[in-house]
Parts: C-alpha cells; sequence; structure tokens
C-alpha cells in the first residue's frame, strides 16, 4: 500500500465524518442555537470562564488532547500491522472520537460548564459522583506521572528541545498580551509569536541544552522535572487568558506546521509501506482485541479528551455552534496526527527488524526520524528537521502535563473541599497535584502503571459516553449514537484490564519478576482491579439511571404532571 492512498483515504474519513455526520447530530439532535448563552458569557469570570474565539479555542483544542499518544500509540500498534492499526485509527474517530469529544463538551455547555463531578451527581446518582471523581483523580495522576516523564526524558535525550521550550513559553505569553490586553489583530500576534517559537527551534538546534547549562544540569531528571512543574503551576494558577490558552494557541501552529510539511512530504516521496499489513492476532504486547484498541487511545477515541471538552472548553465556547468545529472538527486532525505517525512507523525502515530494533529505544526517536525524512523532502535541513520533530513531542507532551495539573486543582477541591476550605485554594490543590506527579517522575513508577494506562484511558471514554447517553434519555433525545459506542468501550477496555492483570498475575505467581519488578507488578494487578470494580460499580449506578430515564419517557403526560 502506498503511503499517499492511506492519507487521501483518512482525508475522505475527515470529510465525511465532520462534514456530514457530526453537521447532522449538531443541527437535528442537538440543535444547537447561536442565540443561546453559553457558561463563557453567563459566568465570564476571565480565570475558567472566558468567551473565546473558535478560531483560537481550535488551536487550544488540538494542543490540548493532542498529546504525545496520537504519535506513540499508533507506533507501538503497528506491531499487529498497520491495517488494523489503520482501521481502528479511521472506524475509532468517525462513529466514537469526534462523538465522545463533542458531545462531552456539549453537556457540559447545556449545564452550565458542570465538571463530571456535577454531571454525576446530577445524571446519575450521588455514589457515582464520589467512585467517578476518585477515578478521574487517579487516571489525572497516572497521566501527570507518564507524559511528566516524557518531558523529562524529551529534554534530556533531545537537547534542542529546552530552548525552544523557553521560546515558545515566552511566545505564548506575548500572544495573551497582545491579544486580550493590547487588542492587537490576531493575525498579527500570531505571526510574531510562532516567529519567535520557531526561532527558538532553530536556535535549540545549535545551542542545545548541555552546551548552555552543562552535561550535569542538562541530563539532570530533578532540574527538568522541577522546570516542568513550575511551568505547570503557572498554568494551573494564572488566568486561562494569560498563560495556558494563548501558549496551547500558539504552538498548535507549531504542530499544524510540523504536520502538514510533513504530510506534503509523505506526497512528495509517496513511499510504500515496508511492515507488513498484519502480523498476528496475539504478539508480545498482547491480543489484537482488545489490547490494541487501548494502545492507540488519541486518534480514535480518548477519555482524556472529555476531560478537557468538560471542564476546559466547555467553559470557553462563545458561541453553541462552535462545539462542532471545535469538538468533532479538531478529533478528525488529531486522527489525521496519529494517520502520519502510522505511515512513519511504517515506510522508513526497509523490514520489521530493523523496526524491532528501532522500537526497542522508544518511539520519539522514531518519531523524531521520520519527521526529519519527511520535512527534510520539502527542502529542510535535517537537524533541523530532527528538531522540530522532537519539539512536536515535548510541545504536545507538556501542555497535556499543564492541563492535568490544572484539572487535578479542580478535582481535588470536588473532592476534599467539604473537609477543609483550603483544599478550594487554588495554590493548595496546585501545590498537592504537583508533589505527587514528581514523586511518580522521580521514583519511577510511573512505568508500571504505564500499562495500564490505555485501560484506564478508554475506560474513562465510556464513562463519559454513559454521562452523554443519562443527559440525553433526560431530554428525550435520540441516544443510540452514544449509547452503542459507549457499550463497545465499555467491554472492551474492561477485558483490556482483566487480560493485562491476569498476565501480570500469571508472571508473579511463575517467579519471573523479583525485587522492584514483582513489586511493580503486584501494584499494576491491585490497580487494575480496582478500575474494573469501579467500572462496574459505575455501569450498575449507569444501568438504574437508564431505567429511571426510559420509566419517565413511557409514563403518560398526565402522570408525569
Amino acid at each position: 500500500m502506498n503511503s499517499v492512498v492511506v492519507l487521501i483515504i483518512g482525508f475522505f474519513v475527515f470529510f465525511i465524518g465532520y462534514r456530514y455526520y457530526a453537521k447532522y447530530i449538531d443541527a437535528k439532535i442537538i440543535k444547537s442555537d447561536p442565540k443561546r448563552t453559553t457558561p463563557a458569557k453567563m459566568y465570564m469570570d476571565g480565570v475558567e470562564f472566558m468567551p473565546t474565539s473558535k478560531n483560537i479555542l481550535f488551536g487550544y483544542q488540538f494542543k490540548s488532547i493532542a498529546g504525545a499518544a496520537p504519535v506513540i500509540g499508533p507506533i507501538l500498534a503497528i506491531q499487529w500491522g498497520w491495517l488494523p492499526a489503520l482501521l481502528w485509527l479511521l472506524l475509532g474517530a468517525f462513529f466514537i472520537g469526534w462523538v465522545h469529544d463533542y458531545s462531552s463538551a456539549v453537556v457540559a455547555m447545556r449545564n452550565e460548564g458542570a465538571s463530571f463531578g456535577g454531571l454525576s451527581y446530577k445524571l446519575i446518582s450521588p455514589r457515582a459522583r464520589i467512585i467517578l471523581l476518585c477515578f478521574v483523580y487517579f487516571f489525572l495522576l497516572l497521566i501527570a506521572g507518564a507524559f511528566g516523564a516524557v518531558v523529562v526524558n524529551a529534554a534530556i535525550d533531545q537537547k534542542s528541545s529546552p530552548v525552544a521550550w523557553l521560546f515558545f513559553t515566552i511566545g505564548g505569553v506575548l500572544a495573551g498580551q497582545m491579544i486580550y490586553r493590547w487588542k492587537k489583530d490576531i493575525i498579527l500576534a500570531t505571526v510574531v509569536t510562532v516567529a519567535i517559537s520557531l526561532f527558538g527551534i532553530w536556535l535549540g538546534s545549535v545551542a542545545p541544552s548541555n552546551n548552555i547549562l552543562g552535561e550535569g544540569i542538562a541530563n539532570s531528571r530533578l532540574v527538568w522535572a522541577i522546570a516542568a512543574l513550575i511551568f505547570c503551576y503557572f498554568a494551573a494558577v494564572l488566568p486561562i487568558w494569560r498563560f495556558a490558552l494563548p501558549i496551547n494557541y500558539v504552538t498548535s501552529y507549531i504542530v499544524f506546521l510540523g504536520l502538514l510539511l510533513g504530510i506534503i512530504g509523505v506526497f512528495v516521496l509517496h513511499p510504500n509501506f515496508t511492515l507488513p499489513a498484519y502480523t498476528s492476532f496475539d504478539i508480545k504486547i498482547g491480543p489484537l482485541w482488545p489490547i490494541m484498541f487501548v494502545t492507540i487511545g488519541c486518534g480514535a477515541v480518548s477519555g482524556w479528551h472529555s476531560i478537557v471538552s468538560s471542564s476546559g472548553t466547555a467553559r470557553q465556547l462563545e458561541y453553541e455552534t462552535d462545539a462542532r468545529p471545535v469538538g468533532g472538527g479538531v478529533m478528525f486532525v488529531e486522527m489525521m496526527l496519529g494517520v502520519f505517525a502510522l505511515v512513519i512507523a511504517g515506510t522508513i525502515y526497509a523490514s520489521s527488524s530493523e523496526y524491532t530494533a528501532a522500537i526497542a529505544k522508544g518511539p520519539i526517536d522514531i518519531f523524531a526520524s521520520g519527521v526529519g525524512k519527511f520535512l527534510g523532502a520539502v527542502g529542510v535541513p535535517d537537524a533541523f528537521g530532527r528538531a522540530y520533530g522532537s519539539v512536536m513531542l515535548i510541545v504536545l507532551a507538556v501542555t497535556i502535563l499543564q492541563l492535568v495539573i490544572r484539572f487535578m486543582r479542580v478535582a481535588t477541591s470536588e473532592m476534599l473541599g467539604d473537609i477543609s476550605p483550603i483544599f478550594k485554594n487554588v495554590h493548595i490543590g496546585t501545590i498537592i497535584a504537583s508533589l505527587l506527579t514528581l514523586a511518580l517522575i522521580l521514583t519511577g513508577w510511573w512505568q508500571y502503571l504505564w500499562i495500564l494506562f490505555g485501560g484506564a484511558n478508554q475506560l474513562m471514554a465510556s464513562m463519559a459516553l454513559m454521562l452523554m447517553t443519562a443527559w440525553l434519555m433526560s431530554q428525550g433525545k435520540p441516544y443510540g449514537w452514544t449509547f452503542y459506542p459507549m457499550i463497545f468501550m465499555f467491554f472492551t477496555t474492561t477485558t483490556a484490564l482483566i487480560v493485562t492483570s491476569y498476565r501480570l498475575f500469571k508472571q508473579v505467581c511463575s517467579g519471573a519478576v523479583k525485587g522492584e519488578a514483582l513489586v511493580g507488578n503486584i501494584l499494576m494487578i491491585l490497580v487494575g482491579i480496582f478500575l474494573v470494580i469501579a467500572a462496574i460499580i459505575l455501569a450498575v449506578e449507569g444501568i438504574k439511571a437508564f431505567s429511571r430515564y426510559r420509566a419517565l419517557r413511557t409514563q403518560p403526560a398526565a402522570a408525569v404532571a
């Protein structure tokens, strides 16, 4: 199969899904109304709630949901063959991914910007709220530890990235100042601040961190972990327009530009896939179903997106009609990023053995090499191209990290705010989240929990779809478009967690692992059991809520009155 054909198929799915399916749902079922007041306008405080142009919010949403996962997932999943991975990216995004992201934003927007805690209390039950908040907090901590480690590893392994990180932070803060304080034209602000970020990438390629800071600091995990969490602290406590929103907006152009030039490079080189279309149903990672469906999360469907859409995006939508391009459209763009990563992994190696040797070193280097190759096809120097690829990854990872810390601060307030008012303080909640994340990064425990991340992520997606289905039922709207994806995601992810826990249990019983690895495996088994039990309890609560809503719909009008 030629890579150009794969990209054209991806664009076709993008067009049909967004232009017809998403438009039908938005107009006929949700019936979005540009005249209805959104929470962003109703509760505008400049911190959490703020009406934002869909052009800016599009970039914010993309950078908020597209972490390193849509790159890493497909590169790993190609071990089953590129065809199963491609089909899941395309069909998952078409039938589940955009539905999940869009509906999460819509339901939160129609409920005054409520988070999942408030939505679950209102739509499901008080018990569901407690369990879901605990699940969400643990899930966020897992993401923080994992992506925090990605940021630290990228800063150490790719010495060009720290300087670029500094410059895109400066560019983002300047963009916020120019747009929201100085009231400058958005095009001017964009050109200036993106140029600053691109200059930072070039400067990093000629002045790597070890030349500036010395080998000791440049290779220190503690230094870069603290630097990342200081960055996240400002993102969590400052008004959204001052730091998180403009940085996400500016860096989205870095990713968009890399994706665009990379795709053009694919068309120029038009390489064929050198890796097999299909290898085997059961490989070392696990069986194709259900494990591949949780290995590829972002790009097809991801529970993380629902947290961004509900707790962040829904509070910034200026008009209801912006939900389709921001919620649905961005998901299809992320799908194309996943397809691009799949093309890289499937075409830049001459054989499966070369790919196997490369994947042993990690998917980050594979992506950076691929970006360098395809950018080189459009005249970009190899050193700059590789630096650009590594910066794309650190941009994707650090964006997720800073939002996770912000959402963990909100979750801390919801869970513990009733116990003591101190937990409602933004600084206290942020510091607690940062210290827990630092512990995971420095101890390395995230490496063990990361194996369960895919299952936890997709399980979060099924829980989000359950809330969306309950809301649609309560409103008397057709709900099959969220209900059936919820069923598929729930059974797939719980099965994946059970399979993973069982395999780990067999390793422990066989005595194949010892020492720290033994403790890590036992920890993963316990976490897997917790996730499955929490999911089952939430599913039972959801079934009860569904039954109530169905009973109300079947009652005569007089009886309801």
